[in-house]
């Protein structure tokens, strides 16, 4: 079967094509580091303080990082999973409570509320832009909902406006999962304390990174002691080293982490001034592809924060050739590049787990309606912050890559 492509001369790489991206350089390795990040490491490693309890470093880290994105406090830990779970434990979501989620995210999102006793249950997302729905987190409300958690998928804002309004009017939590959104920003406003709380990761495939780790921003005072005493077995801030006020984890990040971190930080906005403008080329470059629908950008986003490119192919999807795409995509040179998550509203492990819960306390586990969740784990291609750290000649090639693919279809079908 002969594609478009081949007639016209671009054979798709997966069929010995040439790769559109053939003759350019690699796209930029991930994680960067400095000269100085090594003298920084070797700095703690000679001082010998290499916990945080007794150096300056991560405490150091958490005041600038709150600083950078507009929050009081910033209680930094081992990575983003134990950050959601240490914030909704502060925010006293506990044994049998319900904590709204989307379903198109990581599995921590959903499997933190787990971890501290509560049911995790599902609200929609919106096509455009695969972020959670508040029409949806609406409809799923219950008088056993004591938690919101908006995810920044992608480094796309969440619509706060619309959820800290439902949170404020219904009495609960609003938790912004930004692991994917260091220095994205909601009306001029950096995220992560324009809810009560928000968590970020640090591993080491995020924007910034330290192999792992997390942390903790909020305005609010009394969630910010809480969070530390979960952070650190129950201590508070200037008590003794046995003085066990509450039952706390062990979550702290090492001194070494903190010294990564500071040195990724200062880096973050050249970084992302790079990423915006490749982001915003690549995104004018699809603007005209058929078969290409890339996410909208909420209007009141004033930041990105640029970790992951997303786009959808309906018919590549409908034809079950979205995996083939990606696979050719990457053949092309578009490294990375992924069909991205599975519905967690049907991940086995989470309703077994979740249902068991409710069972034992004797409430019923709330059925997810999500089509837009199914529909978009179709159809949905993204590909890493690294591609967005290439060249404009890049950016071209990969535009090119993306075309080709989509109006391939016939030659995806007998690749596939």
């Amino acid at each position: 079967m002969t594609s478009t492509s081949a007639r016209d001369g671009r054979d798709l790489a997966v069929e010995g094509g040439r790769p559109a991206l053939d003759g350019l350089p690699p796209f930029p390795s991930w994680p960067q580091h400095s000269e100085a990040d090594a003298q920084a490491l070797l700095g703690v490693l000679e001082s010998g303080k290499w916990g945080s309890t007794h150096g300056d470093i991560v405490s150091t880290f958490e005041s600038e990082f709150a600083a950078a994105h507009g929050a009081k406090y910033g209680v930094a830990l081992t990575n983003g999973t134990l950050a959601i779970a240490a914030a909704l434990r502060a925010a006293g979501v506990g044994v049998g409570d319900e904590v709204i989620v989307p379903p198109y995210t990581f599995i921590a999102t959903a499997s933190a509320a787990l971890f501290v006793g509560a049911v995790p249950t599902f609200a929609d997302v919106e096509p455009d832009t695969h972020l959670i729905d508040p029409a949806s987190v609406e409809r799923a409300i219950t008088d056993r909902t004591k938690a919101i958690i908006a995810v920044h998928l992608a480094g796309s804002v969440a619509n706060l406006d619309a959820l800290n309004h439902i949170a404020e009017t219904r009495g609960l939590t609003l938790i912004e999962d930004a692991a994917q959104a260091t220095g994205a920003a909601w009306r001029g406003r950096p995220v992560g304390a324009i809810g009560h709380l928000g968590t970020f990761s640090f591993q080491t495939s995020k924007n910034i990174t330290a192999g792992e780790g997390g942390i903790v921003l909020t305005d609010d005072e009394r969630l910010a002691s809480g969070v530390y005493s979960l952070v650190n077995v129950g201590r508070v801030r200037g008590g003794g080293w046995y003085e066990h006020a509450s039952v706390g984890y062990n979550l702290r990040l090492t001194e070494f982490q903190g010294a990564l971190l500071r040195g990724q930080l200062t880096r973050l906005p050249e970084q992302q001034k790079l990423r915006d403008e490749n982001a915003k080329l690549l995104t004018q470059l699809l603007a005209d592809v058929e078969g290409v629908q890339v996410d909208r950008e909420p209007a009141e986003m004033t930041a990105h924060g640029r970790h992951l490119f997303m786009f959808r192919v309906p018919e590549l999807g409908k034809a079950g050739l979205r995996d083939a795409a990606a696979k050719a995509l990457n053949a092309e040179g578009v490294v990375g590049a992924s069909g991205g998550y599975v519905p967690l509203h049907r991940n086995e492990a989470l309703l077994a787990e979740s249902t068991a819960l409710a069972e034992r306390l004797g409430q019923p586990y709330p059925q997810a309606d999500c089509p837009v969740s199914d529909l978009v784990c179709t159809d949905t291609i993204w590909f890493p912050q690294t591609i967005m750290l290439g060249s404009t000649e890049q950016i071209h090639a990969v535009a090119d890559a993306i075309t080709k693919v989509v109006g391939s279809g016939d030659a995806l079908k007998s690749s596939n």
